[in-house]
């Protein structure tokens, strides 16, 4: 937390100031000036070092000399000179602190605390670096691959420590290079992907190349890249097209550079929002037809890849990884309770205690946000248009109400829908200045930035991922990340977590790719159980955790086999 400045106070506590003051001008003074023996032997007790002491400290404030000589007062007299120095010290330090505090500020930024900053940049900023953009360089690795398109390959050491850390928590990934790493069964893969490249996704991506795949990569998201992540999977020989800090043209660029290779052509896709799919749709679709499916793990993507199913479009099978069990539950809940929280202090240095927060949407990444915030102690609201949504956020003790009727008194608004035109310009107009508003939504289209982006408003850059709009009339928004998805631009994510949802994505490769003709028709998929209930116990060994095995009679029973699925497919977890 950052230091507060030296506003110069007294070191001295106000009350025993006020009541000294008293003592001086008061009844108390009359009473000392009579001469009783009690109070002559309480100021013979205390009030000669006292007197000294102040003495001293005028003579050092005032700097003016003084004729020790030629001073002569009685006691009395010298309380009366000395209350006249303490109320003019007083005075003086209290102008001296009016006129600190009233400084105008300066066009520096405070920026995080050290610790915070350290932390941070270490995976986030490049403000070291320069800002010219990697396209108009040339670039090679020390292997002699040209193929990439990164910041600063340079940075590749630190970034392999990065990844080596992330290993450590990502016990699933590691243990299917062990298991299946001599069977590679992803060999013949080509496997393109566009998801958030952090030290997280490289762990995953280096699986996927030890499992027998070829990998091309690029970013989902133009905040969220680490650059020295993307330097350590180059100089291992993975193609990447990625920096932090893409403009929209750039981040369009490097999609098509992993596509488009001369030398190389995907076969199968990982996707992270739909673009890389969408891309390759509409600039080559002879190239989409060829594929042997679509891997998608967000809910826009989802939700894109159901609308060409629907329309009769999709032409290749694809695997919904956003709705399976292991993503649903543990990366949207648990991961976002954890980084709602820290993207939100690392960028604004909130209290959440008795700040009002609205939330909308009740799925499971609002459920995660909610729970951290009520935590908290936040006053949290939830917006939300499923009534069985709604239903359960009131039993969680949180009340279901319109956006319009609670805009003008809320301090935060973070969307989690997925959906588009969530907060708008009107909504928007009517929030208090100061109000913070962030996504945690995939989409970038929640909330109207190009509402915000008009001629009427002020925008001022304040630090990395945030920015004040500053309305006409003075009031300000705190706007995170340009509205993009916050906790992947504005924190580092937590490995365990991402582990579950890196594990059940490379288990849906392995799976549409090794799947025999026929077994997938055009049309898209959930991961099959057995796949899920796999992937969560390759991460029970860190918890030292054990199944109890059931019976023969209790399998017949329940109608399962003893080794699983459990649970039918329509089962609610």
């Amino acid at each position: 937390m950052e230091q507060n400045q030296d506003l110069g106070l007294p070191n001295v506590h106000s009350k025993p100031q006020m009541e000294s003051r008293a003592d001086l001008n008061g009844e108390d003074m009359e009473d000392a000036s009579s001469g009783t023996s009690e109070s002559k032997e309480q100021q013979g007790k205390g009030s000669p070092n006292l007197l000294l002491m102040l003495q001293a400290a005028e003579r050092r404030r005032t700097q003016q000399p003084r004729d020790r000589d030629g001073l002569q007062v009685s006691e009395v007299g010298a309380r009366g000179q000395l209350t006249e120095a303490l109320k003019t010290n007083m005075q003086i330090q209290f102008t001296d602190q009016k006129q600190e505090y009233n400084k105008p500020p300066t066009k520096t930024v405070r920026s995080m605390s050290q610790s915070s900053t350290d932390s941070f940049t270490s995976v986030h900023s490049d403000s070291s670096e320069d800002e010219s953009s990697p396209r108009d360089k040339h670039q090679k690795s020390a292997k002699g691959l040209s193929d990439f398109c990164i910041k600063n390959i340079n940075q590749a050491d630190f970034g392999r420590k990065e990844i080596e850390m992330a290993e450590q928590e990502m016990p699933a990934l590691m243990n299917l290079r062990k298991r299946a790493g001599g069977e590679k069964p992803l060999a013949g893969a080509k496997v393109v992907g566009c998801t958030h490249i952090t030290a997280q996704t490289a762990v995953l991506i280096e699986t996927l190349a030890a499992l027998g795949a070829q990998c091309h990569w690029a970013a989902c998201n133009i905040f969220s890249t680490q650059n020295a992540v993307a330097a350590a999977l180059v100089k291992a020989g993975i193609s990447v097209f990625a920096w932090r800090g893409e403009s929209e043209d750039e981040f369009w660029w490097c999609i098509d550079q992993c596509v488009a290779a001369e030398t190389w052509q995907p076969n199968i896709i990982l996707d992270d929002g739909g673009d890389l799919t969408h891309w390759i749709y509409n600039k080559y679709p002879d190239l989409f037809k060829k594929l042997k499916g679509v891997v998608e793990e967000s809910v826009t993507g989802v939700y894109r890849l159901y609308q060409l199913s629907k329309a009769g479009r999709l032409s290749v099978p694809a695997m919904n990884v956003n709705d399976s069990v292991t993503k649903q539950k543990f990366d949207n809940l648990y991961f976002c309770k954890e980084s709602i929280l820290e993207g939100l202090k690392r960028t604004t240095d909130i209290m959440f205690g008795g700040r009002h927060v609205l939330v909308c949407g009740y799925g499971e990444v609002g459920k995660g946000c909610c729970a951290a915030l009520k935590a908290l102690g936040a006053v949290v609201y939830v917006t939300e248009v499923d009534p069985i949504c709604a239903l359960q956020a009131c039993m969680d003790g949180f009340r279901v109400i319109k956006m319009s009727d609670i805009l003008r008194q809320v301090d935060v608004v973070i969307t989690c829908t997925g959906n588009k035109n969530v907060v708008m310009r009107e909504h928007l107009d009517k929030m208090k200045s100061g109000c913070i508003v962030c996504n945690m939504g995939h989409s970038t289209s929640e909330i109207d930035m190009a509402g915000l982006r008009t001629s009427d408003l002020k925008w001022v850059h304040v630090r990395p991922q945030v920015d004040h709009v500053i309305w006409p009339d003075g009031k300000r928004i705190v706007l995170l990340a340009e509205g993009r998805l916050l906790n992947l631009s504005c924190s580092t994510v937590p490995s365990f977590v991402l582990s579950i949802t890196a594990a059940t994505q490379a288990m849906a490769l392995i799976e549409l790719y090794n799947a025999p003709e026929g077994r997938y028709k055009k049309d898209v998929y959930l991961l099959p159980k057995k796949m899920d209930e796999y992937v969560a116990n390759l991460h029970l060994p860190l918890f030292d955790a054990h199944l109890t095995e059931l019976t023969d009679d209790q399998a017949k029973y329940m109608g399962f086999s003893k080794h699983g699925p459990f649970k039918h497919n329509h089962y609610r977890y």
